[in-house]
């Protein structure tokens, strides 16, 4: 099913999407509200690693809806934490993001919305052969949540934000050889919360390890601004082609998956 059949209107949104995507009824779905008072204690696990390729050319694209860096398949690996010895990869990093400035994060801490939420989606190629393959295991992905926050312009994320103007429709794509790190992405300490979930986007698939930091990280509010131009349709679509002014899922039940906290105790 093509992404022309969702999107975020009344008419395609998040409410429909069960309609066409059976996973999306599922009791594993995200995003969740994080009940901070719920998160059990993650205990003694081994550290989170990361180890991202620096110098190599990536793809920003413009699905319909969102960003999306691709990273073609560059040698990259995160591990430890819940993740235990398997070793993930990383495929793409992409952005959700509102209206307004104070939500457009698709998970929220004790009910507290961001103003948007940068989602690195790794595999794992310990067990599995191929991203494709891993996205329908129960222990295939790993995505690293980050929070955006309004404040000061993030110089590594404006690598990808100066180009988002030419790829403005649904389907546009850039390929940029500037070196950039994703690991710079992510806040400074590594404390966070892990649960069982799903992708955010259909099909839903019940795949995801999350690990959402809990320090959220600043991009200035030109930079959300610049996000919120995109179209969600073709360039021949015409101006009338929507704009994407908001792209996230609302909060579902936690229901009896394990939270767990791995902070400074």
């Amino acid at each position: 099913m093509s992404s022309q059949d969702w999107g975020y209107s009344v008419e395609n949104g998040p409410a429909t999407w069960i309609e066409k995507f059976p996973e999306a009824r599922g009791a594993r779905q995200s995003p969740v509200d994080i009940d901070t008072s719920r998160a059990g204690s993650g205990g003694s696990a081994p550290p989170l690693v990361w180890r991202y390729s620096v110098n190599h050319p990536r793809s920003v694209v413009n699905p319909g809806y969102c960003w999306r860096v691709d990273e073609n398949g560059y040698h990259s690996e995160l591990r430890g934490g819940p993740l235990g010895s398997d070793v993930y990869k990383l495929q793409q990093w992409h952005c959700h993001w509102g209206a307004v400035n104070g939500e457009g994060s698709e998970h929220t801490v004790d009910g507290r919305s961001f103003s948007g939420e940068l989602h690195l989606v790794h595999w794992n190629m310990t067990k599995y052969n191929s991203f494709t393959e891993a996205a329908g295991q129960p222990d295939g992905l790993a995505v690293l949540g980050v929070f955006l926050m309004v404040g000061s312009k993030h110089e590594e994320l404006d690598k990808v934000v100066k180009l988002l103007p030419y790829i403005m429709h649904k389907g546009d794509k850039v390929t940029f050889s500037e070196p950039l790190d994703p690991s710079h992405l992510l806040p400074r300490r590594t404390t966070y919360w892990t649960y069982p979930g799903s992708l955010t986007t259909p099909p839903c698939t019940e795949s995801v390890t999350w690990i959402l930091f809990k320090d959220p990280v600043q991009v200035s509010a030109e930079q959300l601004a610049l996000m919120r131009k995109l179209r969600c349709g073709e360039a021949s679509c015409g101006e009338e082609a929507m704009e994407l002014l908001h792209n996230y899922r609302p909060t579902l039940p936690l229901g009896n998956r394990e939270l767990r906290d791995y902070g400074i105790h």
